[in-house]
């Protein structure tokens, strides 16, 4: 019985990575990794692939970018004509990107079941494009593979059958704990972060990513943000790997943030791995690094006013600051004086997610 896993970007790899290592360890199921092209990442090389111990993509769409309407209609033109020739027992997609929504409404019109890893997640903003990707893709798919408690509540609430909710752990926290072991045994003098790393002396340091439009495209947010970092960078140094459409805005509204903070490129995912799981503090409005830092147990402050992964709040290192500069000065001192949360790994965050989907989705299939 052969399954379409479906990524379209960097982060989805992460996230599939430990379903293609569950998948490989048994032989009810076979699989092909399906590419969207939705981000072109001059990253994602052969390297990547070998980091993540998977394949590269059985297939690559090459969508590329456009509006949001653009793109998923290439995505769904594309994968229409793949599942025709050659027709799945499923389709897996996870998280939130337009690649995951395309994908799904594709497969269900074509009458091939759909699971959603990431499934029932919700921050109530309907002004993030990830939010209307979700509850589309969760109107319609046949099994949900769920990371935390209100994501549950969400789907019941929703009306869901019981029987199609499934809780089983984080994928992505399967990923950082496979690799953070990977990584206690890699060489990482060649990383840009070693030498950065090497050149504080074992003296603490932050760890800043912003690229939230609603952070970043609004020129009276980002000063305010930058402002609380500039301030945080007097008494931490801090690295802030810029995305490029952040560092587009820098330039663009003049955005001042010191001395003290240094601009980095994109990192691959090991080198940046092995910068952050070190820093006394990382700041950023990513729902992925809440997770990660949780799982890790790194403190974090999340530069957001709501979250999708309220866990991380609940159980984690995570705490949702907002993005008034005050606030945000005020939890990262608490953490610089010891007296931030410590946090626990929440419920079944415990590596073994993708072998719990893979085992459901074998049963389930076998079972039609």
């Amino acid at each position: 019985m052969l399954i379409y896993l479906v990524a379209g970007a960097r982060p989805n790899f992460m996230k599939i990575a430990p379903i293609v290592r569950a998948l490989q360890a048994q032989d009810a199921l076979t699989y092909k990794i399906i590419h969207t092209g939705q981000h072109y990442d001059r990253e994602m090389n052969d390297v990547f692939f070998e980091e993540l111990g998977i394949p590269q993509p059985d297939v690559f769409m090459a969508a590329g970018g456009g509006s949001h309407a653009q793109q998923t209609a290439k995505i769904m033109l594309g994968f229409e004509e793949l599942c025709q020739n050659e027709r799945p027992a499923a389709v897996l997609v996870v998280g939130d990107v337009n690649s995951t929504l395309a994908c799904s409404i594709v497969a269900k019109k074509l009458n091939i079941p759909v699971a959603h890893v990431e499934a029932g997640l919700r921050s109530g903003d309907m002004a993030m494009p990830e939010e209307i990707n979700r509850l589309v893709t969760d109107s319609i798919s046949d099994w949900f593979f769920v990371t935390e408690p209100s994501a549950v509540e969400h789907l019941r609430r929703e009306g869901k059958p019981e029987s199609a909710i499934h809780y089983v752990g984080h994928v992505m926290v399967d990923n950082v704990l496979y690799q953070a072991d990977k990584l206690s045994r890699a060489d990482t003098s060649d990383f840009e972060t070693s030498a950065w790393k090497a050149r504080q002396e074992g003296r603490r340091y932050g760890v800043v990513t912003l690229h939230r439009p609603s952070n970043v495209d609004d020129p009276a947010t980002f000063t305010r943000i930058a402002g609380a970092l500039k301030e945080i960078a007097a008494e931490l140094p801090l690295i802030f790997p810029v995305h490029p459409r952040t560092r587009a805005n820098i330039e663009k509204f003049g955005i001042d943030l010191g001395p003290n903070i240094t601009l980095a490129g994109p990192q691959a995912y090991m080198a940046f791995l092995n910068l952050w799981k070190d820093a006394a503090v990382v700041l950023t409005d990513s729902g992925g690094l809440q997770e990660e830092t949780t799982a890790l147990g790194v403190p974090c402050i999340t530069v957001r006013e709501n979250t999708e992964r309220p866990v991380t709040v609940d159980e984690g290192s995570n705490v949702l600051a907002g993005t008034d500069p005050a606030a945000i000065l005020l939890e990262t001192r608490k953490v610089l004086r010891g007296e931030g949360k410590l946090g626990r790994r929440p419920h079944l965050w415990d590596g073994r997610a993708a072998e719990r989907i893979v085992e459901i989705l074998a049963r389930g299939l076998d079972g039609q």
